[in-house]
């Protein structure tokens, strides 16, 4: 595995140079780490999949510099002009009408006719996007359902025997969490997955409800929708208000139990947007630790928490039988 490279101009550059030549290279974002590759070339986005262990009936999403670069894949509607010039670029992620004929790779749309688009807020993803000068799917840089990187060390420990050509380091990532993601292909947004855009924020934007759907974790239209995603190896048990023998406590809070050994507070204070940075690497903190579980206190499923809360009880969730959490 390669160490992480700082992204110094040369560095970028270099990066730029092994995604044209088909070559996987993880990245930070402002939400986390990506693992990014030539959009347009189907022998690169296999490999995100292979990489992962991701199943290929998941969508990525496809980073581009700015709502021009990205009509030239997708079909922008009224609603999408509206959030992307209120977002973009940023943490939001918009489902479209994918434009035809176009060069994106199919492996990208897991066979859906629609495509998920977003211009990231990241000098570097931004450098990196325009030194390449091509779409980047770019997926978080983790192995399939296990906990998102927000540091460059979290996407170096995960990918033995798959190894990006290169991962450019540009420290802990800003929000902690992914990309909200929102279709954008009707008159009204239909939120997909909550993430570092809270719901609030979008309403209010656009002075409309945002609508809600039921995912089809069998077949999602949307990157983040599997049941069982951002696990740790350890047991998940939500909603705890005491700690038993052999858990670690993620907490949340001033109001922590008494007697607590291994034990990260998400925001002693109760700042969800703290509590959101601080997510997966606490989880990722707690899982090494080696405990059987790990114990969650109560998050308010509010602005933020409502992301926080869609993955803890993701992590939570029962693990399928060929999950490679070993």
């Amino acid at each position: 595995m390669p160490a992480p490279t700082t992204a110094t101009d040369q560095a970028i550059a270099d990066a730029a140079a092994h995604l044209r030549a088909g070559r996987l290279v993880a990245f930070p974002t402002e939400t986390v780490y990506g693992l990014g590759a030539d959009a347009t070339n189907s022998e690169a986005v296999a490999q995100i999949f292979a990489a992962k262990g991701r199943p290929r009936f998941n969508p990525l999403i496809v980073h581009v510099h700015d709502a021009a670069q990205a009509a030239e894949y997708v079909t922008f509607t009224p609603l999408a002009h509206r959030l992307a010039d209120a977002f973009w670029p940023g943490p939001l992620t918009l489902v479209l009408d994918q434009r035809g004929p176009s060069s994106l790779s199919d492996l990208v749309t897991g066979g859906l006719t629609s495509v998920a688009v977003r211009a990231p807020d990241h000098p570097i993803a931004r450098a990196l996007l325009a030194a390449t000068a091509r779409p980047l799917a770019a997926p978080s840089a983790n192995r399939s359902g296990r906990i998102s990187p927000t540091q460059a060390a979290h996407v170096a420990a995960d990918f033995p025997g798959h190894e990006p050509a290169m991962i450019l380091d540009g420290g802990p990532t800003a929000h902690g969490l992914e990309s909200t993601i929102v279709d954008a292909r009707s008159d009204l947004p239909i939120l997909l997955r909550p993430g570092a855009v809270p719901v609030e924020t979008i309403a209010a934007a656009l002075g409309v409800s945002v609508l809600r759907t039921e995912a089809d974790a069998q077949r999602p239209n949307a990157p983040g929708q599997l049941t069982s995603h951002y696990a740790p190896r350890a047991a998940v048990r939500l909603n705890a208000t005491d700690v038993q023998p052999g858990e670690a406590l993620l907490a949340f809070g001033p109001d922590v139990p008494a007697g607590v050994g291994d034990m990260i507070n998400l925001s002693p204070s109760g700042n969800l947007t703290e509590a959101a940075v601080n997510l997966f690497a606490a989880l990722r903190m707690l899982d090494a630790g080696g405990a059987r579980t790990i114990a969650v206190m109560p998050v308010p499923d509010t602005g933020l928490g409502e992301a926080i809360n869609d993955r803890l009880h993701r992590a939570a969730a029962p693990r399928p039988a060929d999950s490679t959490l070993d």
